[in-house]
């Protein structure tokens, strides 16, 4: 190892600001079940979720990516990224990387790299390592982060209840302000066809059965591995958060640990954790790339409990298959850079959908013959200023 990358490794980085956006409209999953025939304790308990944010056609990844970033932004930190990483597996176009709208909405300096990441729900984590990376050698440079998605399964699905909207945006910085993330991590990668969405299909495919064993399977492996290494000493450790597309999928991970793998104590406090980690996904729903880090600003919303100095554990986990098992300790004055109360204002003023208004907003489509189409803003809060303004010529216009 060169004089030079040990002295990136001693530099601290991570997470400086973190931020969410969710569309202003959700589908009670209630209403849900009682119009597919469903008991609602399958999807109150049985899956564990409340509601699902849906995303009409003008909050699409970019317009919900550029929303997340937007207030936590301030002048200097718009010079001063050197890199925008927008991660997705709801891309809008095939070529051209959703960063590069980002960029524009958000009037960052033409002086940055700008890429678009893809693999499934582990995306955004692939970007926060490469964005550690980028700071530690890069003084004086920040990376901001955006996981954006749109769950999408079609209606009367198995798939269905468990769809949602949303965007998490991230500051990676040298000295971060809320989570100072560990150089060392245990990750691995393996192809499967759990979950996969073809180019020609607006929805995706999955099987959830096979899917939960490989997620708990990879979980399990790679917390083994960092015990042998001596990464995951429960005794040191106060949450360890997952990645929830549903809050069920994480609780199945955590209770690997059940049964006397580690300390009653430490599973009961992990335990109590994961449930403060879950409160805004249930509200939600599944965000893909941004779903394990809506769980982290969950869990420093809603838990008073938690130190500057605690140490964190996430599981980060991706369809097809990547999964990552990394830690970070929580920085002095973390408080400070939250907006508990903006956030859970974000979500109490959404509009209730009826079934008929939420299967004519998931049908909607945009035009695809080149044709001139105009949509109406669905969002006229001040935290939503961006949204696809509509089509012309196969481009999207954006404001």
């Amino acid at each position: 190892m060169t004089q030079e990358s040990n002295q990136a490794d001693n530099v601290k980085a991570g997470i400086d600001k973190i931020n969410f956006y969710t569309p202003n409209h959700y589908l009670d999953l209630v209403d849900l079940a009682e119009a597919r025939g469903v008991d609602p304790n399958k999807y109150l308990i049985g899956i564990g979720q409340n509601r699902m944010s849906v995303a009409a056609l003008d909050q699409d990844v970019v317009a919900m990516a550029a929303n997340a970033a937007e207030p936590i932004l301030s002048d200097d930190d718009r010079q001063e990224i050197g890199m925008l990483i927008v991660a997705t597996e709801s891309g809008i176009d095939q070529s051209k990387a959703a960063a590069l709208f980002v960029q524009d909405l958000l009037g960052l300096t033409a002086d940055l790299r700008a890429i678009e990441i893809k693999e499934a729900c582990y995306g955004a984590t692939a970007g926060i390592q490469l964005a550690c990376d980028y700071v530690r050698c890069h003084p004086g440079r920040k990376v901001l982060v955006i996981a954006s998605d749109i769950a999408r399964y079609g209606l009367d699905t198995p798939g269905e209840v468990t769809q949602g909207a949303g965007a998490v945006a991230m500051l990676v910085t040298r000295d971060p302000g809320i989570l100072a993330i560990e150089p060392e991590s245990l990750y691995a990668s393996r192809s499967t066809g759990d979950f996969w969405r073809p180019n020609y299909s607006t929805e995706a495919f999955a099987r959830g059965k096979f899917s939960e064993e490989v997620y708990v399977g990879m979980f399990s492996d790679l917390w083994d591995k960092a015990q042998q290494q001596g990464l995951a000493d429960p005794e040191h450790l106060q949450a360890l958060l997952f990645h929830i597309p549903f809050s069920k999928m994480g609780r199945k991970g955590l209770r690997t640990l059940g049964n006397g793998k580690i300390s009653e104590a430490n599973y009961n406090r992990l335990t109590e954790r994961f449930e403060r980690s879950i409160v805004y996904g249930k509200e939600v729903g599944n965000i893909y790339t941004g779903s394990i880090y809506l769980a982290l600003l969950s869990l420093l919303d809603n838990d008073e409990s938690l130190q500057a100095g605690d140490r964190i554990g996430l599981f980060s986990y991706g369809s097809g298959s990547v999964a990552e098992l990394y830690f970070g300790t929580l920085q002095p004055r973390y408080r400070n850079r939250l907006d508990a109360q903006g956030h859970r204002a974000l979500l109490d003023a959404r509009e209730r959908l009826s079934m008929a208004e939420y299967e004519a907003m998931f049908s909607a489509r945009l035009v695809t013959d080149g044709s001139e189409q105009n949509l109406e803003r669905s969002d006229s809060a001040a935290g939503a200023s961006h949204y696809l303004a509509g089509m012309k010529k196969h481009e999207r216009q954006y404001r």
